[in-house]
């Protein structure tokens, strides 16, 4: 029997160096990467989603970087299908293939395959739109807690596409968002290893930090402002842009917008921590493992 492909994941918190390390296996391996980073497919939004550098999607091919424009709609579904048939190309020409990303529901998405919900009732989005326009996403928040916690702890809260989606579910069914995830599971044509990369958290934070000065000197601020005028679309509902737009519109300083970024991309990194405690499948290293550690690994668990 011919054995599976593999595909291998490189997971962790945002800015912890993923990127770096996916071109390295990438390199050894003589393969390409797919991109599982949600915010990274849109090509307008460059600075703010630390799109890799021209240097480093040179040093490997990469698929599903800045492939979608932010007026496009494009689904984890959409995502799904599009990243198999990938693999599924890769796979004749490579064993081995990586996939690197900080969406970790993107990511399952690929490995496991969607989960099945009940079918929502339209008036049910449309009084909770009305909600969130009349009361704030705070209110949405309080009550996503109190009917999913387990959800609501493994989500970007301050994303109200995300929580008005789970409590649509949770409304129309009588039942938490969290209680159809993880259900019927498809088989997939490949094996998977994850590798996911930590750090102790002063040392994650401060790796924010210094990634999100670098981005404003990069030209993070007026990237933003072209895009103000379309601040509505789903795909600029994330950190980075909504705090500066807040800055726009005279709610904060310039000084309280970029501290609010870097406040909320930490608070997304301990949930992208949260997300991948479930996944007792990912083998972790700390961020400055040397690579050949890493490769050793890989090689140890490719039969």
């Amino acid at each position: 029997m011919k054995k599976k492909p593999l595909l291998v994941c490189v997971v962790g918190a945002t800015g912890i160096g993923k990127t770096a390390l996916a071109i390295k296996i990438a390199n050894f391996f003589s393969t390409e990467i797919l991109s599982a980073d949600s915010r990274q497919f849109f090509k307008e939004m460059e600075i703010g989603t630390a799109v890799p550098s021209p240097e480093e999607l040179a040093a490997a091919p990469h698929h599903f970087i800045q492939h979608k424009s932010i007026f496009e709609k494009y689904t984890v579904g959409d995502f799904e299908k599009e990243a198999l048939l990938k693999l599924s190309e890769l796979f004749q020409k490579h064993s081995i293939v990586v996939m690197v990303g900080g969406s970790g529901l993107y990511v399952d998405a690929v490995v496991k395959g969607l989960d099945t919900f009940p079918k929502v009732d339209v008036k049910t989005r449309e009084v909770l739109n009305q909600e969130l326009s009349t009361y704030g996403i705070e209110k949405l928040q309080k009550e996503l807690k109190d009917v999913d916690s387990t959800y609501y702890n493994n989500i970007d809260i301050d994303n109200p596409r995300r929580v008005i989606r789970a409590l649509e579910v949770s409304r129309s069914s009588g039942k938490p968002y969290s209680s159809f995830l993880n259900k019927n599971k498809n088989n997939r044509a490949f094996n998977t290893l994850f590798i996911g990369i930590t750090a102790e958290r002063p040392i994650i934070y401060n790796r924010i930090n210094r990634r999100v000065d670098l981005m404003v000197t990069a030209g993070l601020i007026e990237e933003a402002k072209n895009l103000e005028e379309h601040k509505e679309l789903n795909a600029l509902q994330t950190v980075g842009y909504r705090e500066l737009f807040k800055y726009f519109d005279g709610f904060y300083t310039k000084e309280v917008a970029v501290e609010e970024i870097k406040k909320n991309t930490r608070r997304f990194a301990k949930r992208q921590g949260t997300w991948y405690k479930k996944n007792n499948e990912i083998s972790w290293f700390n961020y400055d493992t040397p690579i050949s550690k890493v490769i050793d690994f890989i090689n140890e668990k490719t039969p």
